[in-house]
């Protein structure tokens, strides 16, 4: 008697795989509009109010790459559901946190759990979707990312009006439940790989950029010429320099440098850091401005940023149409461009400007922008990867990701310092001036984005595009077709 094959429910993996993703980027987001009633409840100082959002995301970015490691390792189904575990549990613990330091920690150990979840997450739907498929998969969890950055301050302002900051942590349990009940149903098994863990890249990894962020966060608060600073980005140089030349080193390790090879995805690498690190300040800051300058409750907060979801969601829908019609390349170009334009109009708010014209329009731009560039930004990322490389090049492109977020913020919050009032009493006025200045900032990290682009992706991309049309007449010669890979 012969057994028939499983057929893959592709419908029950995308869901899985989305779900999951949205819940880690919706905890990413979450937190922003309810941040005032945190730092009220808990009496937080600006420096510990950073580190509540940079404590997960640098622990998320840093280990991403040990966790598309594991993923590889010991299978990707498995790696991911244990993922969802951690995340949930961390989570609890965050709606329980009786102080800062609590929170702090738990949010640290949430960032362990997204490290785990997101690169099995892009593995599992690369494994799982092919040729058209695939491209529409991508499209989907791209469109998730900036979806869910954007609906989570929806949420997490209602939740924090109507209940408390704390239910934002609590929403994620039974969801993280759900999942945890259907991945061993749903998710195929991959093969495992034979190899090790690189311990000493995913140490050296953490702490360099743990130490770079925490550099620029005291040194703000305290100076840049004082001792703790300075020793803080010493040793923070000598740690990247460290995970360099171990990487370079390592038979196995978490991050290939031959994955810069290509100036393809290395220009998708650093235009998503730099991208996230602009937009991290875009939501940081705008929720203060709103709350602090014009009186805007949670809830209100987090409505406020419709506008732009409403653009985002409608604009994704429409990518795939878009990539087959205009490329990858036209519209990472113009999505960068376009939220370039949002957000140095935003950047003009003052104590007098009103929501409609100075906040509301220019998130219109920024909605846009979002939604033509995730795609393409994730896209470029895995080009052209071996299926050997797969996990370890969505681990990149996360870890870019997250590593942006956090880098960007302290950053962004050191200039936003230089513009806070000498006396430290904050006042409507003092409050716009400081996300006036970071998002001007941030706008200058749009701007590098633009030009990395311009310089990486889109020559790398053109090239591509003439062999394919050399190779494309040659082979209608002799009566074949050839179609571009890339979507360029």
């Amino acid at each position: 008697m012969t057994t028939t094959p499983t057929v893959p429910h592709k419908g029950a993996i995308l869901t899985i795989i989305l779900v999951s993703y949205f819940m880690i980027l919706l905890d990413n987001s979450v937190i922003f509009t309810a941040l005032p009633s945190l730092e009220a409840d808990l009496g937080l100082s600006t420096a510990e109010l950073a580190w509540v959002q940079d404590a997960y995301t640098l622990v998320f970015g840093g280990l991403l790459l040990l966790g598309a490691r594991a993923g590889d390792l010991l299978g990707r189904k498995r790696v991911f559901i244990f993922g969802l575990v951690v995340f949930s549990l961390a989570s609890l613990l965050i709606a329980f946190a009786p102080a800062g330091w609590w929170l702090i920690a738990s949010r640290a150990v949430q960032g362990i759990g997204a490290a785990i979840v997101a690169p099995s997450a892009l593995s599992l739907l690369t494994a799982s979707f092919e040729g058209r498929e695939r491209a529409r998969a991508v499209a989907a969890y791209a469109a998730t990312a900036g979806i869910g950055a954007s609906l989570g301050m929806v949420v997490g302002g209602a939740l924090a009006s109507w209940f408390s900051w704390r239910a934002g942590f609590f929403v994620n349990v039974p969801i993280g439940i759900a999942m945890i009940a259907l991945a061993p149903r749903f998710l195929p098994e991959t093969v495992k790989s034979p190899g090790r863990f690189d311990i000493v890249g995913a140490i050296t990894a953490t702490l360099g950029v743990g130490g770079l962020v925490f550099a620029i966060l005291h040194g703000s608060e305290n100076g840049w010429a004082d001792t703790t600073t300075i020793v803080a980005f010493a040793l923070a140089v000598v740690l990247i320099i460290a995970f360099v030349f171990a990487e370079s080193r390592a038979a196995q390790p978490i991050m290939p440098l031959h994955l810069f090879a290509s100036r393809e995805r290395t220009g998708a690498y650093l235009t998503r850091f730099l991208y996230l690190g602009a937009m991290i300040g875009f939501f940081y800051f705008t929720t203060q401005f709103l709350q602090g300058s014009l009186g805007f409750t949670p809830l209100q907060a987090g409505l406020a940023f419709l506008p732009m979801t409403l653009v985002n969601f409608a604009v994704a829908l429409a990518i795939p149409r878009l990539t087959d019609r205009i490329g990858n390349t036209t519209l990472l170009v113009a999505g960068i461009a376009a939220t370039l334009v949002g957000m140095l109009w935003l950047s003009r708010i003052t104590p007098d400007s009103g929501y409609l014209a100075a906040v509301a329009a220019p998130m219109l731009f920024i909605g846009v922008g979002q939604g033509l560039a995730f795609a393409p930004m994730t896209t470029f990322g895995i080009a052209g990867t071996s299926p050997a490389d797969a996990g370890a090049a969505s681990g990149v492109l996360n870890t870019f990701h997250q590593l942006g977020t956090s880098v960007g913020l302290g950053v962004l919050v050191a200039v936003a310092t230089i513009a806070a009032p000498a006396s430290g009493v904050e006042t409507g006025a003092s409050i716009t001036a400081e996300a006036s200045a970071a998002l001007t900032a941030g706008t200058g990290l749009l701007l590098l984005a633009l030009v990395t682009t311009i310089a990486l992706i889109v020559p790398s991309t053109l090239k591509r595009r003439r062999l394919s049309a050399v190779s494309g007449r040659a082979d209608a010669v002799s009566g074949g077709t050839v179609a571009d890979p890339a979507g360029v």
